[in-house]
């Protein structure tokens, strides 16, 4: 396996979005702005009832990979696809964006993933996942070769929901920790916080060196305010990547407060990936060696790109922007 700058480990999804109203999303008792898991039944059901819509292979550490690759940079990936017409859409796409993606599709269990992105006026995305076999991640899924390939290892919170995929996880932490590569954290949702709130701490008091949250993971992650929630974690990890939505970001480092202004790349249409692609930004930066401030400074661009259209992958070369 050739070298790569970064390696993601997380969900391999497709994506369905599709543009509503905020009736339709309180109709179905979905919580605006959120992510809730789904079975297959809800998701065929809501699937059948938004009519037009946008399919994109996604997942949050994917869409990061991608965003990494758009920088001119190089990515793999490790996540769970079936041999289904679904999972043969999401290879294809990893590898159409230069993503490296060979793991071998599951041939038993259940159908390839799916999150329905509902997209409200206002540009907010209220989600809804059906996890299917990308949840099923295991050990044995996250090959020596495959985490070894790169000095940055990037891992997603949302996958943290089955036992086995906790166990993947791991075990990639533990193999890039052994190599001397550094191990990046998405926080990825409050309410996935607050399900493995214990673990997620002791995640990022111990082999997490970098750390991507937006505020209100931060302080739901520390149970208190944003300012107390910042000075806990500049004691815990080397880079925390704290996004602030519209005010820009924050990145803490060594004590020090790094603020980065937010970059308007066009009109918000959808903030769909901008965490994702954020990251991506941050990642491809630290592959390069550029300063901190830099860093910010492409993940901010990168998030306002994604912003500006449907979708949570970038549409225009990131590597425009350097």
């Amino acid at each position: 396996m050739q070298p790569v700058d970064v390696v993601g480990v997380g969900n391999a999804i497709v994506d369905v979005l599709a543009t509503t109203t905020d009736d339709f999303v309180a109709s179905q008792n979905l919580e605006k702005g959120s992510m809730s898991l789904i079975d297959a039944a809800r998701a065929a059901e809501l699937y059948g009832l938004i009519g037009d819509a946008v399919k994109a292979s996604g997942g949050s550490a994917a869409n990061t990979m991608a965003g990494v690759a758009s920088f001119g940079g190089t990515a793999a990936y490790i996540g769970k696809v079936s041999d289904d017409e679904l999972g043969k859409v999401f290879a294809v796409d990893m590898a159409s964006i230069g993503v490296s993606f060979d793991q071998p599709p599951a041939t038993e269990g259940p159908s390839t993933a799916m999150c329905l992105v509902l997209i409200t006026p206002d540009a907010q995305r209220t989600m809804s996942t059906y996890l299917g076999i990308s949840a099923l991640l295991e050990p044995a899924d996250v090959r020596v070769a495959a985490v070894q390939r790169a000095p940055l290892l990037f891992c997603e919170g949302y996958l943290w929901d089955v036992e086995s995929a906790k166990r993947a996880i791991r075990k990639a932490m533990d193999l890039a920790i052994d190599i001397g590569s550094r191990v990046a954290l998405t926080l990825s949702d409050t309410f996935c916080i607050e399900r493995h709130h214990s673990e997620f701490l002791e995640l990022v008091a111990g082999p997490v060196e970098v750390l991507f949250a937006n505020r209100a993971e931060l302080t739901t992650l520390y149970e208190c305010d944003l300012d107390t929630a910042v000075a806990k974690v500049a004691d815990q990890v080397e880079l925390a990547c704290v996004t602030l939505s519209g005010d820009g970001s924050w990145l803490v480092s060594d004590g020090e407060i790094i603020e980065i202004a937010p970059e308007r790349v066009g009109p918000v249409v959808d903030t769909t990936g901008a965490g994702d692609q954020y990251a991506a930004g941050v990642l491809y930066g630290l592959s390069r060696g550029m300063s901190l401030p830099e860093v910010g400074r492409l993940g901010s661009l990168a998030a306002g790109e994604v912003i500006s259209h449907l979708g949570p992958r970038p549409q225009r070369p990131l590597s425009s922007f350097l």
